[in-house]
């Protein structure tokens, strides 16, 4: 992580401030919404819900954007955020899918391992030189992966593979949001994403409803304006810091989860996932770390 030194400037250690607390900001409202979701998601389909957190989210998108959304559909490369939304649209239908069987904290934890995965798909997707330490830390974040999920104990498996499988889809799609981000706006981006999400589910959430009472109406509009504002957040951190500056506190979010998941549904992470959760952490931080070296070089 980039700490100031004795010359960084006033200004420049102002930015980072508020890029971490954006970046901290960003986590919680994405462990609110994945909150909210794990609680409807008990009465409710899962479709149900994914609807409700891309319909609403689209819709805030569309009230915010209102004077600017013909322009923002103007894509360069419609294939790929075709694509990129739909890898967005299954990995929310895998994470929510497991939270109905695994702790908060435990899918979190296993969340974790996203960037690892990016890491793993730079070299045959992106071309970039990835070394023997970066590769090993890779190798070591997929332990830390495996002493959460503990295969063959019958804790957690299989419910545990649709976190794990979100997050290599998510990998997937943080890759293409790279390519994209050469030639679409971070907005025409966010735009195709809620959109994309919306069209698919209004079509197929009919075949999947169950009356809601105004409460859960209420908690469905929550979903979709918690993840619109993570998405805001998260565009406010990357703009006013350095990446170098913010990543590393994307594993806050672990700390949400487990708040959340002790205030809301009464339960802690045991031992083994602690242990994972760390494993991870490190091996993520390290990869991190070497990916500086190598820009620096």
């Amino acid at each position: 992580m980039a700490t100031p030194d004795a010359s960084t400037s006033p200004v420049e250690i102002d930015r980072s401030r508020r890029g971490i607390f954006w970046m901290l900001l960003t986590m919680f409202f994405f462990v609110s919404m994945d909150t909210i979701a794990k609680y409807l998601i008990q009465n409710h389909h899962v479709f149900q819900i994914v609807w409700g957190r891309y319909f609403f989210h689209f819709m805030v998108l569309v009230v915010v954007l209102a004077p600017r959304l013909r322009s923002l559909l103007v894509t360069q490369n419609l294939k790929l955020q075709l694509a990129r939304s739909l890898l967005l649209l299954t990995t929310t239908c895998s994470f929510f899918t497991g939270l109905q069987y695994v702790h908060l904290a435990d899918a979190s934890a296993i969340m974790l391992t996203a960037p690892i995965f990016v890491t793993a798909l730079s070299m045959p997707i992106l071309k970039e030189h990835v070394g023997p330490r970066r590769w090993a830390s890779v190798a070591v974040g997929c332990v830390g992966a495996l002493i959460i999920i503990r295969p063959g104990n019958g804790l957690l498996q299989p419910a545990a593979l649709f976190p794990l499988t979100a997050a290599i889809l998510y990998a997937f799609y943080q890759v293409s949001t790279r390519f994209l981000s050469h030639s679409d706006s971070i907005l025409t981006t966010l735009i195709y994403s809620a959109s994309i999400g919306a069209l698919i589910m209004t079509a197929s959430v009919p075949f999947f409803w169950q009356p809601l009472s105004i409460e859960e109406w209420g908690w469905m509009f929550m979903l979709g304006v918690m993840g619109g504002m993570g998405h805001f957040t998260l565009i406010k951190a990357y703009t006013v810091s350095p990446l170098a500056t913010v990543a590393p506190f994307t594993y806050s979010n672990l700390l949400w989860a487990v708040g959340y998941g002790y205030l809301i549904f009464g339960n802690l992470p045991d031992l083994w996932t602690v242990v994972g959760a760390t494993v991870i952490i490190a091996s993520g931080l390290y990869i991190f770390h070497r990916e500086q070296i190598r820009k620096a070089r």
